[in-house]
């Protein structure tokens, strides 16, 4: 299938700025490094609903390591703006004690999302906690913590495709867009 340079997501325009091939080898090279750093260990991976749930998948299909995956949904956006205030929408019902866990988020921009997720899994006592995200926003970056495994870092630019979304539009798209100003 041909990728359209330019396309319309409600009534906005859009033109790819990753294509399909860099985001999977993207993807397999932060499989590969998680490969490494825990190779002999079970990994549970930490899913971010709805975003992450294709680099979830495509990073999933190549780990080697023996690993689970849980899935929480929280939320920080509205239209293309984040309204500062996170909200969990969908539990934690998985027993972290002792385990390495690897949250994996489809952007961190201002890290306000996961702040708030780091705190909700403290009192589960894993025995590591560390972060995949396929976008990295280093502009919009606020917080004090480390993102361990990052796809891109890109530009303070309102994105969608592969997971990402403009008000629910655009998750399907096999490449991702940035909002042409």
């Amino acid at each position: 299938m041909q990728q359209m340079n330019e396309i319309s997501v409600k009534d906005k325009k859009f033109s790819v700025s990753i294509s399909e091939k860099e985001i999977e080898n993207s993807v397999k090279n932060l499989a590969n490094r998680i490969n490494e750093d825990y190779k002999g260990k079970e990994i549970t991976f930490l899913g971010i609903l709805n975003g992450s749930f294709m680099f979830a998948s495509d990073l999933m299909k190549n780990i080697k390591n023996e690993c689970k995956i849980s899935f929480i949904k929280v939320s920080s956006y509205e239209g293309t703006s984040t309204t500062g205030t996170v909200k969990q929408l969908l539990g934690l019902n998985e027993d972290l004690e002792g385990k390495d866990v690897i949250i994996i988020e489809d952007i961190v921009d201002t890290g306000l999302t996961m702040k708030n997720i780091l705190e909700i899994l403290k009192p589960k006592k894993p025995k590591s906690v560390k972060i995949a995200t396929l976008i990295f926003k280093p502009e919009s970056f606020k917080e004090d913590f480390k993102v361990d495994y990052i796809g891109f870092s890109i530009p303070n630019d309102f994105i969608v495709g592969y997971g990402l979304d403009y008000d629910g539009l655009g998750r399907n798209l096999k490449e991702i867009y940035t909002l042409v100003k």
